[in-house]
Formats: C-alpha cells, structure tokens, sequence
C-alpha cells in the first residue's frame, strides 16, 4: 500500500507579485473614485479636520509711509501642460487649467518726498508739491475667488500623488496666475490712476487748509 505524496506549494513568481500589486493599487484607487460619486459612503469613510494651531505671533511692526491710490482687480486663465518625453499623456503627464483672481495696488510713497520737494509762499496760499511716481504692489491672489477648472494626470502621476505629502498641489499655476497678474497690471493705467487720485485727495486736503493754489507733479 502506498501513501500519496503532497505536492509543495509553488512559490509566486516575482512577475506576478508585481502585477498583483498594481492590481490591488488600481482596485484602491477605482475605490476611491467611486466613493467620491457616492456623497453617502463618502461622508461615512471620511475624516475630521482638527485645527490644532498655535496663537500667531507678532514678528515686527512696519510703519507705512505710503498712500494706496488705487486697486485693480485681475483674472486671469492659466492652461499649465506637463509632458513626459516617449511616454503617452496617459501614462505620464499633467495638465491643469486654472483661473486665478487677485488685485493689484498701486501706491505713492509719501516717505521719499523731502523738503525740497515742498514750495509754499509767503502768504500761504499756494503750493507746489513734487512726488515720485506711482508704483505698483506685490500682486495679491485671492484663494476665495480662484479655483481648478480640470485636471488631468496620467497614470503615474495619479500614483505619485497617493504616496505624496501635497497631492494636486497647485503652486506652480498659482505662481504663473500671480506672474500674469502682475504683467496685467504693468500694461494697465493703474499708475495712472494712482497719481490722479493722489492729486485730487492732496488738493482736497491744502485747499481744506486754506491754500487757494495747489500744484503736483511727478517726478523719478
């Protein structure tokens, strides 16, 4: 009488520990779609946020010399595209589009205008003012009023963002969208319109003083 010999169990071939583990990465991230279609599983599985932040500290204070004129506000479409070469968008490759919003100051530095720069008469009723011409702020992008129309990744970058500590981080079309901003703002009139009503508020504030003639100019 003879007894059966057990056959060993075959070890998995590193092929297919491989494939088993992109599979098991797809089915998490189909998963993951499909519970973002679901609002109700969704809220089920989702998280809390906690804000465990510390008091904001105060580093400096800075006094302004400056007078804010004017205020221009932007928006801008930022169409950003990534390509991988000799790889299919599919597999590697990103594109977002982007609408950004922000404003744009534009001030007169009142601290650079010296006593030379100030001419009044003897009676005091005229007045001659030289100021340096208007500037423009550092373009401001308001969060509340920008946002991601679309985004397209490919497959690799969909996987990247699975084991990344900012995934979709939008800092590259944030930065292009202030970069427009600003461009915009330098090939509009808003210096203009900053020395305009620079002008009228100081001609309001001298003739408000009794001076019945005011002169502004602008200088570098």
């Amino acid at each position: 009488m003879t007894t059966p010999v057990k056959s060993l169990p075959k070890r998995i071939p590193g092929w297919a520990k491989v494939l088993i583990s992109v599979v098991v990465v797809l089915v998490v991230m189909f998963a993951g779609i499909r519970l973002s279609l679901l609002p109700g599983l969704r809220d089920f599985f989702g998280t809390e946020t906690k804000d465990r932040s510390g008091p904001a500290l105060l580093k400096s204070i800075q006094d302004m010399s400056r007078y804010d004129a004017a205020s221009g506000n932007f928006q801008v479409v930022v169409d950003l595209e990534k390509d991988a070469k000799y790889l299919p968008d599919a597999i590697r490759g990103t594109r977002t589009l982007y609408v950004g919003a922000g404003t744009v100051d534009a001030y007169v530095d009142l601290g650079k205008v010296g006593d030379k720069d100030v001419t009044v008469d003897e009676d005091r009723t005229s007045a001659t003012l030289r100021l340096p011409h208007a500037r423009l702020g550092t373009p401001a992008l308001d969060p509340d009023r920008s946002y991601a129309v679309s985004k397209q990744r490919g497959l690799l970058d969909r996987l990247g963002d699975l084991f990344s500590d900012n995934p979709n981080g939008e800092q590259a079309v944030q930065k292009l969208a202030v970069k427009h901003i600003g461009e915009a703002a330098k090939d509009s009139e808003l210096t203009a319109r900053a020395e305009t009503n620079t002008t009228d508020m100081l001609e309001g504030l001298l003739h408000s003083l009794g001076f019945k003639e005011v002169t502004v100019t602008y200088g570098a």
